[in-house]
C-alpha cells in the first residue's frame, strides 16, 4: 500500500532534514579539514571531503605527551566522577524517596536550596582554596558530586517502583542495604544511565575547572587545552595565512609538515568529541526512556 504524502508531511519532513543536516554538517567539515593538508586547507573551500587527504594532524597530536597527559587526566575524571556522582546521587535518592525518613522535607529542602542561592565565583575559589583542592586533580570530581536536579529525576523514577517488592523483600529477611543492591539497583537501569550520560558529558566537556583551578599543566584536561589551543594559536593562524598570501613562507615549527595550528586544532576537536559520539547510541534507549520517566511521573 502506498503510503500519501500531503503538504504538511513535505513541509515537515524537508524541515527537519535541514534541521538534521545543519547539526551534523559542522562534524562533517570539522573531519574533512582534519584530513586535509594544512596549508593546503589555508586556501577554503573544504566543505565535504578533503582535497589533499593526510593524517599527518593526527600524527601530531598523537606525538604531543602533554595531550596524552591531559587526555588521560579527562578520561580519569569522567570515569571516577561519573561513578561517584550516580552513587552517591542514588543513595540520597533512595533515602528521600521514603516516606517513613525523618525529617525528610528539611532534607530535601537543605539540599535545594544551594540551588537557588549561590554566592559567587570568588567565595567558591576561596572555599576550594581552603578545602586544599587548588592544584588537585580533585577539584574535578568533588565539586560535581551533588546535583539537586539529578536527586529529584532518580527519586521520581525510584519512588515509582512498587512498595510490594521492599515488602516482600523484607519477609525474605532483606535489610535496606540488601534491598538497595538486590532489587532498586537492578531495576534502576534506565535513569541511572540517563544520570551517567548527564553528569559523564559535563565532566568530558569541562574546561573551566582547568581553566581557573589549575595551574599545574600536568593536571590540565583535554578540553582546557584545547581551549587554550585555539585562543594561542589564534594570532599564529594570522600569521602564518599572511605569510601564505605574501610569498608562501612558513612559521617555525611547522615548515617541514602540512599540519597548521588550525589544522592540528581540528584533528583535536575530532579526537575530543569522538568517545561521547561512540557512547551515546548505545545509552541512548536508556536516556529517552529515563527522562520520560522521570518527567512523566513528576
Amino acid at each position: 500500500m502506498k503510503r500519501k504524502w500531503s503538504l504538511f508531511s513535505i513541509v515537515n519532513y524537508t524541515f527537519l532534514a535541514l534541521v538534521g543536516f545543519s547539526m551534523i554538517y559542522p562534524f562533517i567539515y570539522i573531519l574533512a579539514y582534519s584530513l586535509n593538508d594544512g596549508k593546503d586547507s589555508m586556501q577554503g573551500a573544504i566543505y565535504f571531503l578533503p582535497r589533499k587527504f593526510t593524517l599527518e594532524n593526527y600524527a601530531q597530536v598523537f606525538d604531543n605527551a602533554r595531550i596524552w597527559k591531559a587526555y588521560q587526566i579527562t578520561l580519569m575524571r569522567t570515569v571516577l566522577g561519573t561513578f561517584l556522582h550516580v552513587v552517591l546521587s542514588t543513595l540520597m535518592a533512595y533515602a528521600l524517596s521514603k516516606k517513613t525518613l525523618p525529617g525528610r522535607s528539611f532534607f530535601t529542602f537543605y539540599i535545594f536550596l544551594p540551588t537557588i542561592f549561590s554566592a559567587g565565583f570568588i567565595p567558591f575559589f576561596i572555599t576550594l582554596q581552603k578545602l586544599h583542592l587548588i592544584n588537585s586533580f580533585w577539584v574535578y570530581v568533588l565539586p560535581m558530586l551533588f546535583n539537586f536536579m539529578h536527586i529529584v529525576i532518580i527519586r521520581t523514577f525510584l519512588q515509582g517502583i512498587p512498595e510490594e517488592l521492599e515488602e516482600s523483600a523484607r519477609i525474605d529477611g532483606y535489610g535496606d542495604f540488601q534491598i538497595f543492591l538486590r532489587i532498586i539497583l537492578p531495576l534502576s537501569g534506565p535513569v541511572l544511565a540517563t544520570i551517567s550520560l548527564f553528569i559523564g558529558v559535563s565532566h568530558w566537556n569541562d574546561w573551566f575547572s582547568g581553566a581557573y583551578y589549575v595551574s599545574n599543566k600536568d593536571l590540565i584536561p583535554v578540553q582546557t587545552l584545547l581551549q587554550e589551543m585555539l585562543t594561542e594559536a589564534e594570532a599564529l593562524s594570522n600569521s602564518m595565512q599572511r605569510a601564505a598570501q605574501q610569498g608562501g613562507q612558513t612559521i617555525g615549527g611547522t615548515s617541514g609538515a602540512g599540519a597548521t595550528p588550525e589544522s592540528l586544532r581540528m584533528a583535536l576537536l575530532v579526537i575530543t568529541v569522538f568517545p561521547i559520539l561512540c557512547i551515546y547510541p548505545f545509552l541512548q534507549r536508556y536516556f529517552v526512556k529515563g527522562v520520560m520517566i522521570g518527567s512523566v511521573k513528576g
